[in-house]
């Protein structure tokens, strides 16, 4: 049975590395130097350490599987990483679930997340639990020396009378 709980302050280098490691996974498809592994680790290793109060830990059997976060505690989910090695266990379910949760408990019913478009398995995770694409832009990525294509995904967590039509998203 999966645990889910707030992340601790010492633990932002196991954070990281679960971090880094779906990262990596993630941006195969559209590639990445080691100087971009190299900025990833960095960025991973700032936020896990400083910002490690939005963040949300799914362990299976005491050991750390994944994490999510949400920087401004509103709405949006910034960051949601599943260690390759756990993943199509339904521990993103889970975790997608309880981040849901917290967002619902606050008053807010909208979920908001990004990811690059070529994530495949991301978009397809978010689409299989409701999610929509709401929105694509291309943007040029100088780090990847490449236009990069992202997607905006939202999810409604209250019942819509009549149905989305004329909600904003």
């Amino acid at each position: 049975m999966p645990t889910i709980r707030n992340a601790r302050e010492g633990e932002a280098d196991l954070l990281t590395e679960i971090g880094l490691r779906a990262w990596a996974q993630a941006m195969g498809p559209i590639g990445g130097s080691e100087d971009l592994r190299v900025n990833a680790l960095d960025a991973f290793s700032y936020f896990t350490r400083y910002s490690w109060v939005t963040i949300t830990v799914i362990e299976e059997n005491g050991v750390a599987a994944g994490w999510a976060a949400r920087e401004g505690l509103d709405e949006t989910v910034t960051d949601f990483w599943i260690d390759p090695s756990f993943q199509r266990r339904g521990l993103g379910t889970t975790l997608l679930r309880e981040i849901e949760r917290q967002i619902l408990d606050q008053g807010l019913d909208i979920v908001r997340l990004q990811t690059h478009a070529q994530n495949s398995d991301a978009v397809s995770f978010f689409e299989k639990n409701g999610y929509a694409i709401n929105w694509l832009s291309i943007s040029y990525s100088p780090k990847l020396d490449q236009d990069v294509q992202s997607v905006g995904l939202s999810r409604w967590l209250v019942a819509v009378p009549g149905g989305d039509y004329g909600r904003e998203f």
